[in-house]
């Protein structure tokens, strides 16, 4: 498990960022404007607003990354999280999502939402094991978006610890 370190993302990692997100939704969507303009422009879609990406590495390899968009003031959305297909399987998104909680309590949220698809069921899954509970979607955030999950930050705070206890008995 030491194999994957979480750090906060800087401005070099932006072609990570871009390539591990087009990658998925390229396979499996179409690259919608709001897209372009994240993956492109992290810096001024999430970071300025006052949201955090963060990146993994895995063995000294940038493999994956998060984003966590300020939505209001209590609220943030768990966005473009994305590991290369090299390195799937690893326990990275689950170690990059545990992080993201942790983080969104240093942003001061309260809740964490994110968006999906039906499609995408095996990162669905993993946000069931990880706490995510599904909620109504509305329309009009992204067009593929058929799923809408949320958590509650003390959850999530919980589930991370939960997460750490036993990384440290593996």
């Amino acid at each position: 498990m030491n194999d994957i370190i979480v750090i906060d993302y800087q401005a070099e990692h932006q072609p990570w960022f871009e390539k591990f997100n087009r990658d998925w939704i390229e396979a499996m969507f179409t690259m919608e404007p709001v897209d372009e303009w994240v993956v492109t422009y992290p810096d001024k879609a999430i970071l300025e607003p006052g949201g955090a990406i963060l990146m993994a590495t895995y063995k000294g390899t940038i493999a994956g990354t998060v984003g966590l968009r300020k939505v209001d003031e209590e609220t943030y959305e768990f966005t473009k999280m994305a590991v290369d297909k090299n390195f799937r399987r690893l326990g990275i998104a689950e170690a990059i999502s545990y992080a993201s909680f942790e983080k969104a309590v240093e942003l001061g949220a309260r809740k964490v939402i994110l968006y999906s698809n039906t499609k995408n069921a095996g990162a669905i899954k993993l946000y069931e094991k990880i706490g995510f509970h599904h909620v109504p979607v509305e329309k009009g955030v992204y067009e593929r978006a058929n799923v809408k999950m949320e958590i509650a930050i003390t959850d999530a705070v919980q589930a991370a610890n939960n997460y750490k206890k036993e990384m440290s008995f593996t």
